[in-house]
C-alpha cells in the first residue's frame, strides 16, 4: 500500500509575505516596523553620528541611543528634531514619537578583517564536471531528491578540486 502523492502546489507562498501576515494578525506590525529605526539608524544619522552613538532599545515609540560623550549628547539634543523627522519619514509613518539620549557605552566598529571564505567555495567547476554530475542523476526520478543530489554532488565535487590544488 502507498500513500496517495500530495498534489503539488500551485504558487508557492514568499515567506516574507506569510511573516507579515502573521505580524499583522498578532498585532505587531506597527512594533516591527518602530523597531526596523534600529537597523536604518547608521544610514539616516550618517556615519560621524553613527560612530558616536548606538540606539539601544524602543519603549513606548521612543527610541534610547546611547551617546559616547556629553558634548555629542548636547549637540544631538539640539538635532533631535531634525533626526526624528528623518527617521519618520524613512520608516514611511511616524512611529518613534522621541529619542532618549543617554551617556552610554558605544560599541565602535571593529577594524578585524572579514574573514576569506572557504577555499572550496572559490572553485569553479567547467561544463565537463557539471555534465559529469548530470549523468549520475539521470536515473533519479523524483525531481526534489534530484535537485538535493545534484546541490551535494557540485559542492563535494568543488571541495575535492579544491582539495587538489593544494
Amino acid at each position: 500500500m502507498r500513500k496517495p502523492r500530495r498534489p503539488g502546489m500551485r504558487q508557492a507562498a514568499r515567506a516574507g509575505d506569510l511573516v507579515d501576515k502573521l505580524l499583522k494578525g498578532l498585532g505587531l506590525d506597527d512594533r516591527l516596523q518602530q523597531y526596523r529605526a534600529l537597523i536604518i539608524w547608521e544610514s539616516v544619522v550618517g556615519p560621524q553620528i553613527a560612530a558616536r552613538t548606538r540606539p539601544v532599545r524602543i519603549r513606548e515609540g521612543v527610541l534610547e541611543v546611547n551617546v559616547d560623550q556629553p558634548t555629542w549628547m548636547q549637540q544631538l539634543q539640539l538635532m533631535k528634531p531634525k533626526i526624528l523627522a528623518q527617521l519618520n519619514d524613512e520608516l514611511g509613518k511616524a512611529t518613534i514619537k522621541d529619542l532618549y539620549l543617554k551617556r552610554g557605552r558605544v560599541n565602535l566598529r571593529s577594524e578585524k578583517p572579514i574573514d576569506q571564505p572557504p577555499a572550496w567555495r572559490m572553485v569553479q567547476l567547467d561544463d565537463g564536471e557539471k555534465q559529469q554530475v548530470a549523468g549520475l542523476l539521470t536515473t533519479i526520478e523524483d525531481p526534489d531528491l534530484r535537485d538535493e543530489m545534484e546541490k551535494f554532488l557540485l559542492k563535494q565535487m568543488r571541495l575535492l578540486k579544491a582539495e587538489a590544488r593544494r
